[in-house]
């Protein structure tokens, strides 16, 4: 039995041609998948590999933008080699770039203003890292950075650097941030602790530390909204 490829498939069904007939927004997932892994193999179409993909990532999108390209490539998928995955990989930070890039100089009111921000960048990493967004004495956003990166279960953050770096950006206030990729949002002793030691320090430099926020892929969790701070 001959084997159909995309092109044998009816127009309006051609992701391509669909995307420029209909748009984006009117492509599954798996299409648009299809689009970016544009040719197949001898087993499988692009639509086959894209398929697979998903599959494998349990139809998340959350979980996909979470793999390496080395993971990608490693889940052994027939057609999906280093090539088709960095178009992935790169589609997929372009996505993430775009949904982070209102909060920059925007004026902080909330913890939600920031937190947004924070899980776009921070919650489909896969080792915990530990960031820092500060403020000018508008509230708004004028740098952010990620201070120490560790393993799956922690990491950690010396407050030198975190309040060198407010020093070298002038900041008057700052939030401080990591997040847990098991999904857990409960802050642990050792998070608690460390918030204490870099908010009095900071007090000595007329430095408010306004926040400390942990993000996952189930949400959010504000010191200050708990009166933790």
């Amino acid at each position: 039995m001959r084997k159909f490829s995309i092109k044998d498939w009816a127009v309006e069904d051609q992701p391509r041609k669909k995307l420029m007939q209909k748009g984006s927004s009117a492509l599954s997932n798996a299409e648009l998948l299809t689009i970016l892994i544009n040719t197949g193999n001898t087993f499988f179409s692009a639509n086959d590999i894209a398929k697979h993909l998903l599959n494998a990532t349990e139809n998340s999108l959350h979980k996909l933008a979470a793999l390496s390209v080395k993971d990608m490539v490693n889940l052994k998928i027939k057609g999906l080699g280093e090539a088709k995955a960095i178009a992935i990989a790169a589609s997929l930070e372009l996505g993430i770039r775009r949904q982070t890039d209102s909060i920059h100089k925007k004026q902080v009111s909330s913890s939600k203003d920031v937190a947004s921000y924070l899980q776009a960048t921070m919650q489909f990493l896969q080792r915990e890292v530990f960031a820092i967004v500060l403020l000018n004495r508008a509230n708004r956003i004028i740098h952010y950075e990620i201070i120490s990166e560790g393993g799956i279960t922690g990491t950690v953050a010396d407050p030198r650097i975190i309040l060198k770096k407010a020093l070298e950006n002038n900041a008057t206030g700052i939030i401080l941030c990591h997040n847990h990729p098991s999904g857990n949002l409960k802050p642990s002793q050792a998070d608690e602790m460390l918030t204490r030691k870099i908010k009095n320090a900071a007090a000595f430099l007329d430095i408010l530390v306004t926040d400390h926020i942990i993000v996952s892929h189930e949400g959010y969790f504000s010191f200050a909204d708990e009166g933790m701070l």
